[in-house]
């Protein structure tokens, strides 16, 4: 799981700022979002132009040269802080699986290119390259002496050295660091950020364009869709019609039988797209969803959360302006993030009242200023 990122002269990220999930409080209720003393479920706020999107894409850099999955190039320009005059872009990425913490850290000028990257593992410096220099190293046993630099036509100068060492993976020996290598490999590999009204705007975890409603269909949940439509008060008769050799979704009336994709309300499709990406959750090892209830009511926004809390294996995140969330009853104070000059700070670290209990109404204390940054 992530315990800890950040990033520098990203974006709107001047300096750097610290996405920290390894520090809840001791709350009694909804302990069930905390992993071994990591926050695995959150939601964050901020007001427009503070960076939440740009969050979403700065932990999702890493998915870009350490995996073949899906990416949205065209929502990382510009890339560097436009008002530094650093020539690059710096990230850290904590994680820890099976009690052994991974730290990868690497610079970059732009989205694509690599400038350098670190990996330790255990508190081992595993892996080191300066692609500057064109030289570097890596200690993990079996393939020390798999050759880094840029003399084949396998690798070349712009390729990650971390993922060049995992192609190799077949020779590592079988030893507690190689498998945390793997782990934390496999991990980014299911990473999944995804926006709730673009069928395409997703990166990670998958390759290539979907149909969501084809993809309900595919997964044989037509049945369970309809019903979870249903709960949500839209009552639709879902069937599956052949539309010139592919599946569709299709509403059927006492009158005719049309395209769900026809009728259905600019929320009701958002819905059916955020159910799709639902499907797949329990595959995934951290979601990030940018604004994911714009078009909701509040009581499906707050449904949606529910249901998310649920899944035990995936960490998940969420941007928002809805205030409706803030809530004891829905997730806890230290599962709040507020984003707000250059720094990403939880409703517990920016309380005044330190010992914030469950009956606080932390949204009319959000309105009233009581979480402004300091």
């Amino acid at each position: 799981m992530l315990k800890e990122f950040s990033v520098t002269n990203f974006k709107n990220y001047k300096n750097k700022a610290v996405f920290k999930l390894d520090n809840p409080n001791n709350y009694e209720f909804n302990d069930e979002i905390i992993n071994n003393g990591i926050i695995t479920k959150g939601i964050v706020y901020g007001i427009n132009g503070s960076g939440k999107s740009n969050l979403a894409l700065a932990l999702f850099d890493i998915v870009v040269h350490l995996t073949e999955k899906e990416k949205l190039f065209i929502k990382y320009a510009p890339y560097l802080n436009l008002d530094s005059n650093k020539p690059c872009a710096e990230f850290k990425y904590v994680f820890c699986f099976n009690g052994m913490d991974v730290v990868y850290t690497y610079e970059k000028k732009d989205v694509m290119t690599l400038l350098r990257e670190k990996l330790t593992i255990n508190g081992e410096e595993v892996l080191e390259y300066d692609f500057s220099l064109n030289g570097g190293y890596t200690s993990l046993k079996g393939v020390e002496n798999l050759a880094l630099t840029a003399k084949n036509d396998y690798i070349t100068n712009r390729n990650s050295r971390v993922k060049y060492v995992f192609g190799n993976s077949e020779q590592l020996e079988d030893n507690p660091i190689n498998k945390t290598f793997i782990d934390f490999m496999k991990f980014v590999d299911g990473m999944l950020m995804f926006y709730c009204l673009d069928e395409k705007g997703y990166q990670g975890f998958m390759v290539g364009p979907d149909s969501y409603t084809q993809g309900i269909i595919r997964e044989n949940k037509l049945q369970e869709f309809e019903n979870f439509l249903r709960e949500q008060g839209i009552d639709y008769n879902l069937v599956s019609v052949d539309v010139n050799g592919v599946k569709e979704i299709y509403c059927k009336f006492a009158k005719q039988t049309v395209p769900f994709m026809s009728i259905a309300s600019t929320g009701t499709k958002s819905l059916a797209l955020f159910y799709y990406w639902y499907l797949k959750m329990s595959k995934v090892s951290f979601a990030f969803v940018d604004e994911f209830d714009a078009f909701y009511h509040f009581e499906l926004s707050q449904t949606l959360i529910s249901l998310i809390k649920k899944l035990k294996n995936t960490q998940i995140f969420f941007s928002t302006h809805n205030t409706d969330l803030l809530s004891n009853d829905i997730l806890r104070p230290d599962a709040y993030f507020i984003i707000a000059n250059n720094k990403i700070e939880s409703i517990n670290e920016l309380s005044k009242e330190r010992d914030l209990r469950k009956a606080h109404n932390i949204q009319k204390m959000y309105k009233a200023g009581t979480f402004n940054a300091k």
